[in-house]
């Protein structure tokens, strides 16, 4: 769960990293729509860095009193995110260029993915615990 949680924060904090730099010309150097208004890009940047420190902080929850995003949480959000920016790809049919879009859609697919490695390592617990559990009753 560790790793998981570690690689869920790497991708928000790039992300995140990325959005903040918007005034400095990463959306132009990425091919992603420009703006001239640079408070929504900063904003959802600061978000994404916020759930990507805070996934840090709960995979090294044990180390300190601090907890931070538990799976469920990270699994929500990348659910929804990846979601919603699917729908905008398909649905918008957004003006940038194809850089911008195929990486758009490897956000989608690296957001998209680490959610289903989450639900998958969730579920295997769940049921290794269950196991332990029944096997402790008997």
């Amino acid at each position: 769960m560790q790793v998981l949680l570690i690689a869920d924060g790497v991708i928000n904090l790039i992300l995140g990293l990325i959005l903040l730099a918007a005034p400095l010309g990463s959306l132009q150097l990425l091919g992603l729509p420009q703006t001239d208004q640079f408070f929504y890009p900063s904003i959802l940047g600061a978000v994404l860095a916020g759930i990507g420190l805070a996934l840090f902080i709960e995979a090294n929850a044990q180390i300190g009193r601090w907890r931070g995003l538990g799976l469920e949480g990270a699994i929500s959000i990348n659910f929804v995110g990846a979601g919603v920016l699917v729908l905008w790809l398909l649905f918008s049919r957004p003006d940038m260029e194809i850089r911008g879009l195929v990486l758009l859609w490897a956000v989608v697919i690296a957001v998209a993915g680490i959610g289903f490695l989450e639900l998958w390592f969730r579920s295997t617990a769940q049921q290794h615990q269950s196991t332990q559990k029944n096997k402790e009753t008997t």
